[in-house]
């Protein structure tokens, strides 16, 4: 699933997120989402979110259902 579309993503989901400083390269990051900064219900993309371990990014991919 990708992560364009807000209703998509909650709070605890396994995701891949591209951080601002990767976008060149498009290298992802893994983490849990705590956080998602994005308000609009959908961007083309990623829906911008805060991870547990403090990162911020775009998600790119998700991995696993929130519990």
């Amino acid at each position: 699933m990708n992560g364009t579309n807000r209703s998509n993503i909650k709070i605890g989901q396994l995701v891949n997120i591209v951080l601002k400083e990767d976008q060149r390269t498009g290298d992802l990051t893994e983490g849990v989402v705590k956080n998602i900064l994005t308000k609009s219900p959908n961007h083309p993309h990623g829906i911008k979110v805060r991870l547990d371990s403090g990162e911020v990014g775009r998600v790119k991919e998700i991995l696993e259902e929130a519990d």
